[in-house]
């Protein structure tokens, strides 16, 4: 195998005797900083792959190996525990080469803690003290919500007093506003013993991880017993507490009866930022979602970038489901969670759920972006454009072409423009077809461009980095060869959009191009192929109903053109002018003028 220059003999040597197992490996540049870290199911394979090829498709890794002076590995007994390793050190060393992690903001977590009489809080800054940490809680109202309910029915104190059996003996303290006002049961005066307060943070426990359905079964057996020995007041109080966790549990996202304890990833992407969603789903409802971004440094896959998510998310919230749904498959094992790809039924509506939610955090990060550096937002959106249609230049400037007409009369075209991909409104034009007669959308098309781009050369306008034509390749060749006349051709691109499967046709090729249909791309050429359309309708509704004054009005002996406006002008229509009374034309036109009118349309009658 061939080494870089940079290689020296003791790196060779580490490279050559890497071992066939699981692991986690990093790579130092000549300073001794980890530059990258990287998992891999086969050591040696994995690391070897970045020495035997020139890496051409990607800059980056062209960069990374040739700062690479030296490398170390661990080893490990699967890859999913190398996942969990290399998640583990890149948020320890941030390296330079890797991706960046981020979530979409610092959530708050629900303490419980370790001591005798355990106290529960929120906190944004879990530690490893003992304490049960549950969350990360996205929605913080929820969480908050929880815990309204949780110190409703179980009153949990909520003070911090050092509490334990021999300092309540002791009779250290005395008892509180919130045990008069039912908020606590006081067990600092030991008016509430020990195991049952345990008990009550079991079946607080239960309901924070989702199990409403236990401790509701729990009350309504406790309801049951007290009504049994006619103790009313204490069974209604209980039945208000089964309200309270209905009520919390129905305003949880229902997935299905069916789909019971399930974890449930996707990913969506957005360039070179991929945005993934995590939900939670126990006994038939969501009960937390988080989201997150990573940052590509690498180029890597949409599966390696959700594996890395998966790896931190799991940091997060502890071990995973025994299902795991994910949008496409994964040779991963992930000890003991079976991968589950849905291809129908609740599973996969869950995950379009899950898919739903990546999206729209997806568009809420770019509308922040774009809100505080339009400019940044706007450059990137312009070179995935030059990208994804294979421009030479960024479309700045583009201009859309659509024709109308009504059954081969009254026929029109319209372009509309868009300037750094929004329209331009002020740069819209309409065209009234000259030469062509009847229904020849091709023979039209050619026309139009013709004239539009004989004028932008004869007055020096400005001419747009891209052309696009509403239809298929019959417009696009009649666009194409009126570009040919002019001199054009190859000086900008030019492309036709088909309207039925968005396909995007490129001259000389006969096969067309489909775009990411959740893409900018695509999202504005959509929207400039809609605009055009919006625009050529209006006006050619507007000629259609001056045609309609011609014919039905000034074809009345007597009744001018000027006379047939002034009553399109107040009547708004020729429907309403029949539908007018004698006196009412009257006005507008004159006695004699309004007899002929009604006179016209009354005459069936």
């Amino acid at each position: 195998m061939e080494f870089p220059e940079s290689i020296d003999d003791s790196l060779k040597q580490k490279i050559a005797v890497l071992p066939e197992l699981p692991g986690v490996y990093q790579f130092f540049d000549v300073s001794e900083k980890i530059i990258y870290v990287g998992k891999a199911k086969n050591l040696r394979k994995r690391v070897h792959s970045y020495f035997a090829r020139e890496h051409t498709e990607s800059a980056k890794t062209r960069l990374l190996v040739k700062n690479i002076r030296n490398l170390e590995y661990i080893g490990v007994d699967t890859e999913y525990e190398a996942l969990l390793l290399e998640n583990t050190l890149i948020k320890k060393h941030q390296p330079r080469f890797n991706i960046n992690l981020k979530d979409d903001k610092t959530f708050p977590w629900i303490c419980i803690t370790s001591e005798a009489f355990p106290r529960i809080f929120t906190t944004r800054h879990p530690r490893k003290d003992g304490s049960k940490y549950f969350g990360p809680y996205a929605s913080v109202p929820m969480m908050y919500a929880l815990l309204d309910l949780i110190r409703d029915i179980f009153q949990v104190r909520t003070c911090t007093l050092p509490l334990n059996t021999d300092t309540i003996a002791e009779g250290k303290f005395k008892i509180c506003l919130e045990y008069h006002i039912k908020k606590c049961q006081g067990p600092c005066c030991g008016y509430q013993s020990a195991d049952e307060y345990a008990l009550q943070i079991k079946e607080i426990t239960d309901i924070i991880r989702g199990d409403t359905g236990k401790v509701i079964r729990k009350l309504e057996q406790e309801m049951k017993d007290k009504a049994e020995n006619f103790d009313f007041e204490k069974a209604h109080l209980i039945k208000l507490k089964i309200n309270s966790l209905a009520n919390y549990q129905s305003r949880s996202t229902v997935v299905s009866v069916t789909v019971t304890n399930t974890d449930v990833f996707s990913i969506t992407d957005g360039n070179e930022v991929v945005y993934v969603n995590f939900l939670r789903v126990r006994n038939g409802a969501v009960i937390q979602s988080h989201n997150m971004e990573l940052h590509r440094k690498m180029e890597e896959e949409q599966g390696e970038l959700l594996q890395t998510a998966m790896a931190h998310i799991r940091n997060l919230y502890g071990d995973f489901s025994e299902e795991l749904l994910i949008p496409f498959p994964m040779d991963i094992d992930m000890l003991g969670s079976k991968l589950h790809v849905p291809q129908k039924g609740d599973k996969k509506k869950l995950l379009e759920l899950s898919l739903k939610n990546a999206f729209l955090f997806r568009k809420e990060k770019e509308k922040q972006l774009e809100a505080t550096d339009p400019d940044r937002h706007t450059n990137r959106i312009m070179q995935q454009m030059k990208k994804d249609l294979r421009l030479l230049e960024e479309p700045r400037l583009i201009e859309c072409f659509d024709n109308s007409n009504f059954q081969g009369t009254d026929a029109v075209s319209a372009m509309t423009v868009f300037r750094n991909g929004k329209p331009s409104k002020r740069d819209y034009r309409h065209f009234i077809v000259k030469t062509v007669s009847g229904p020849d959308d091709f023979a039209t098309m050619e026309e139009i461009i013709y004239r539009r781009y004989k004028r932008v050369l004869e007055e020096q306008l400005e001419l747009p980095q891209l052309i696009v034509v509403d239809g298929g390749k019959g417009q696009l060749g009649a666009a194409l060869n009126s570009l040919e006349k002019l001199g054009l051709r190859g000086k900008t691109g030019i492309i036709g959009i088909a309207k039925r499967l968005e396909e995007i046709y490129y001259p000389g090729d006969p096969y067309p191009l489909y775009l990411d249909k959740k893409g900018d791309t695509l999202r504005i050429l959509q929207h400039i192929r809609d605009e055009a359309h919006r625009f050529g309708i209006t006006h050619h509704r507007k000629r259609r109903e001056k045609n309609t004054i011609q014919t039905e009005l000034t074809q009345i002996k007597g009744i001018s053109h000027s006379s047939a406006e002034r009553l399109l002008a107040h009547f708004s229509s020729v429907k309403r002018i029949r539908e007018a009374t004698e006196g009412e034309i009257e006005k507008v036109v004159g006695k004699h003028k309004a007899g002929l009118v009604f006179g016209h349309f009354n005459k069936n009658k």
